[in-house]
């Protein structure tokens, strides 16, 4: 069931990407069409402008107030899928054992082992597809915030820091960043993982590696979102899951010694 719904996943993710492909450098305004354009990337545009407008023209620190509201307003989503995802991790003793009984692959057995399942899912009031939830939430709000920084003309007109946003970073500062704070923040939300398998350790850099790449090849307020983003990310996982991290912490400190 893991993989198929990992697969599912991956492929709605394709999917929304490849739709929004042949959009992504078409400005954004409020007569452009669609329900992808007009639901979500225009409203979230006319975010950034807003802020920017409250700023004095600050297009890079009305995308730092936006993704922090983003975030924020998804926080509740991740604390729901951190706690699904400890509560699956608790029952794997258990569905081991049942694993174990049921080894044949025959289709009767099969269906025994997914009935007893789905009856230890009951007892434990655990729903396997409640980690799945936030995802399927937050992906199209995060593509489209993407949509919405890559299509508002005026973001690429302003300057930030020390970086045109239209432009990519000449000092690479900002992707270098980028590739580290996504490394913290997966490692982080690693631990106290009931081990580790080879996808995640290959996950763990890989996608800070493609984070880099395309830090580099893209304009700088992608990059400032995804530094952002990545710092809350952080902060948001020391505070759903910090005496884990501690523990965790405490333990490689004592093996040191």
């Amino acid at each position: 069931m893991k993989k198929k719904i990992g697969l599912l996943v991956m492929l709605i993710a394709l999917m929304a990407i490849i739709s929004g492909c042949s959009q992504v450098h078409q400005p954004i305004t409020p007569e452009s069409k669609g329900i992808w354009n007009q639901y979500f990337v225009y409203p979230l545009s006319w975010l950034i402008t807003f802020f920017a407008d409250v700023s004095g023209q600050d297009y890079g620190l009305a995308i730092v107030i936006v993704t922090l509201i983003i975030r924020s307003a998804l926080l509740p989503l991740m604390i729901k899928q951190t706690k699904s995802t400890k509560a699956m991790q608790a029952l794997q003793p258990e569905m081991v054992k049942l694993r174990e009984k049921y080894a044949s692959k025959d289709q009767a057995t099969q269906q025994k082992l997914q009935q007893e399942m789905m009856q230890l899912y009951q007892t434990h009031g655990v729903n396997p597809l409640a980690g799945c939830l936030p995802i399927f939430i937050q992906m199209p709000i995060l593509i489209a915030f993407y949509h919405a920084i890559m299509r508002t003309t005026a973001i690429a007109e302003h300057s930030f820091l020390w970086f045109d946003l239209g432009e990519k970073d000449p000092y690479y500062i900002l992707p270098i960043i980028a590739g580290i704070t996504t490394f913290i923040q997966q490692k982080l939300a690693m631990v106290g993982s009931a081990g580790q398998n080879p996808q995640m350790a290959m996950m763990l850099w890989l996608m800070p590696i493609m984070i880099l790449v395309f830090a580099i090849n893209f304009p700088a307020a992608l990059s400032l979102y995804w530094v952002v983003g990545n710092i809350f990310s952080i902060a948001q996982t020391y505070f759903i899951k910090g005496p884990e991290i501690k523990a965790a912490t405490g333990k490689a400190g004592g093996a040191n010694k």
